[in-house]
């Protein structure tokens, strides 16, 4: 009977490397997998950064059924309408009023403006729910 080891049956000479040791293979992945973690990260932060931001400066409670409310309103892209909700709030932090505010396109990133909110029951504070740059179109003038 032969003695034939596996080394004779199939010669090294007779296939080739993979010429890239394990070692490398496993610093290619790491590092495409960190640069995939980049990107990703990149794309994630530019999606979710607030396009328009809202901040009530101050309210004047009127009577027990009305509110001023004074908000400044800060656009990445001024050149387009917008629109805040705010509201008015009772000093038991229920809402008793809402209304939506067009924020007309301006030459300004930031805007001042005072608007007036009815309410059910007295009033107790002023509050921004939040802005939109996608104005509906029954708050603009025909």
């Amino acid at each position: 009977m032969s003695n034939t080891t596996p080394t004779d049956r199939y010669p090294s000479s007779r296939y080739p490397g993979s010429g890239v040791s394990t070692r490398g293979k496993r610093w290619g992945f790491t590092v495409a997998g960190l640069l995939a973690g980049l990107v990703l990260a990149f794309v994630l932060f530019q999606n979710n950064s607030t396009p328009i931001e809202s901040e009530v400066v101050a309210f004047d409670i009127i009577d027990d059924s009305t509110i001023d409310i004074q908000l400044k309103v800060t656009r990445d892209d001024p050149s387009q309408d917008s629109v805040c909700i705010i509201r008015a709030r009772s000093k038991d932090g229920s809402e008793t009023g809402r209304r939506e505010v067009l924020v007309p396109a301006s030459d300004s990133q930031t805007v001042v403006l005072t608007s007036t909110v009815k309410t059910s029951q007295r009033p107790g504070m002023g509050d921004s729910y939040g802005c939109s740059t996608e104005a509906p179109d029954y708050l603009r003038a025909p």
